[in-house]
């Protein structure tokens, strides 16, 4: 297994090579999660970034008592009337930071260029919590949005679940959980560079054991590790990882996208290939010299604008034809 790295896009390389080496450990968690959470400022100044909002806040009740935040993001004065399409998005942060506004950058987009309604959830993080409470929060907000649809002025047979890295890996997971109890419908999924497979263990992983990378094989034990715990690993759910799951047929049209210079690439690619074994509808993009998170991080590349205008451009046949061909 070689640890010899694809070459890095030379419009993003003068990020990385300005970031110091990653490291992710209960110790420094605190501190790391003050810095990855969106400021309210940020949200603010994003949300009135050249287009004209709508927020609505709620809240909604797990099992347990606790309370998991949602945000609603619908064009201005949108006519409930004339139901537009949802995205339900999941954040990344390897499942042990951000907040429901982390990366909201890319599915703004989708509300600017494509009229839809963004529906952000704030899913509770490990190590606080493990297990799948992480999925089972983004499923019922899921279900809320569906439930709700009328309200929301949303159609509910043109509801999208995306993320991206963590989020993606959730996103999956949702999507999955969606199909096997029956409901909600889900139009599509987009999953962003997802966190698919706890096992941690592809060439990609292997290949990104060290730095200078957004995203390291240690640093992804600690995410999954901090959601499964200390104890064995033989019968994790594959909601909660996804690549785990023995069957995948049965799923909405699915993009998948990843940069080639990054630990999640192998297992994206395996779970785009099983879609199609499993005679599915898939697209699958693999950035060459992109590293994690590159087209959020360093949005004005060649190789980030493509990827985000390649996604928008796929999301957007699906929502008008209901498939991507």
């Amino acid at each position: 297994m070689t640890s010899t790295r694809p070459e890095i896009d030379p419009e993003l390389r003068p990020l990385l090579d300005l970031m110091p080496a990653a490291t992710l450990s209960t110790g420094i968690l605190p501190q790391v999660r003050d810095i990855a959470a969106p400021t309210a400022e940020s949200v603010a100044d994003l949300l009135s970034a050249g287009r004209t909002v709508d927020r609505r806040d709620v809240s909604i009740a797990a099992p347990d008592g606790t309370h998991v935040p949602l945000t609603v993001l619908s064009p201005a004065g949108l006519d409930r009337s004339a139901p537009v399409p949802c995205v339900y998005w999941v954040h990344g942060g390897g499942m042990v930071m951000g907040d429901r506004f982390s990366n909201i950058d890319i599915p703004l987009e989708w509300l600017d260029q494509l009229g839809a309604v963004v529906v952000t959830v704030d899913y509770r993080l490990a190590p606080e919590a493990s297990g799948t409470t992480l999925v089972e929060d983004c499923y019922r907000g899921l279900a809320w949005v569906a439930e709700h649809a009328a309200d929301l002025g949303v159609d509910p047979a043109r509801l999208v679940v995306a993320g991206t890295s963590a989020g993606g890996g959730l996103a999956a997971g949702v999507v999955l959980l969606a199909r096997d109890r029956g409901t909600p419908a889900v139009a599509a999924q987009v999953l962003v560079c997802p966190m698919l497979d706890h096992r941690n263990d592809t060439g990609s992983s292997h290949q990104f054991t060290e730095g200078p990378a957004t995203w390291t094989r240690p640093m992804n034990a600690f995410g999954w590790q901090a959601v499964l715990g200390e104890g064995p690993t033989t019968k994790v759910s594959p909601y909660v990882s996804p690549a785990r799951a023995d069957d995948l047929s049965g799923l909405p049209p699915t993009y998948i996208d990843v940069g080639s210079a990054e630990v999640f690439r192998d297992e994206d690619v395996s779970y785009a290939s099983r879609i199609w074994a499993a005679g599915g509808h898939a697209e699958l993009h693999v950035w060459a010299g992109g590293f994690h998170g590159f087209d959020a991080l360093v949005p004005e590349a060649r190789v980030s604008t493509a990827a985000r205008r390649t996604r928008t451009d796929w999301l957007g046949r699906v929502l008008e034809t209901g498939n991507a061909s």
